[in-house]
Formats: C-alpha cells, sequence, structure tokens
C-alpha cells in the first residue's frame, strides 16, 4: 500500500489536493500482523473497524459517499 500510495501521490495528485488515501478491506483480525505491517510507518494509518464478512457493494458505496462529503465540509 506504501508503494502505491508513493507513486499515486507522485504521478496522480492534482495540484491543491490532498494525500491520497489507501483502503484495505480485510475478512479477520490479525493484531500482530497489523502491528508488524504497520509499525514505523511515515504515512498515518487508522483502523476503524473490523468485521466477520465484508458488507455488500451498496453498503461500501455509500460509506465512501458519506464519508467523501464529510471531507468536501471541511474544506
Amino acid at each position: 500500500m506504501h508503494l502505491y500510495l508513493n507513486y499515486a501521490r507522485e504521478h496522480w495528485t492534482q495540484p491543491g489536493e490532498q494525500a491520497p488515501v489507501g483502503l484495505i478491506l480485510c475478512s479477520g483480525k490479525g493484531d500482530s500482523l497489523v502491528r508488524y505491517a504497520t509499525n514505523n510507518l511515515p504515512n498515518k494509518v487508522v483502523v476503524r473497524e473490523y468485521m466477520t464478512a465484508l458488507p455488500n457493494g451498496k453498503r461500501i458505496a455509500a460509506e465512501i459517499g458519506a464519508a467523501r462529503k464529510k471531507l468536501e465540509a471541511r474544506r
């Protein structure tokens, strides 16, 4: 993810845009794996929620839309 975000920041981000955000969907929780995978990364990593099953596409789209509106309201 770090590699992808660095590439996106350098090649796809337009002037005035915020840094790109990566989204990782996981089906399980592994505290040790998360700790070792994210420890000492220069980018901020936030874990919001663990689910035992992936939500349907409509729910994911609705949550992304709501998050986008909140971010746009901050501008």
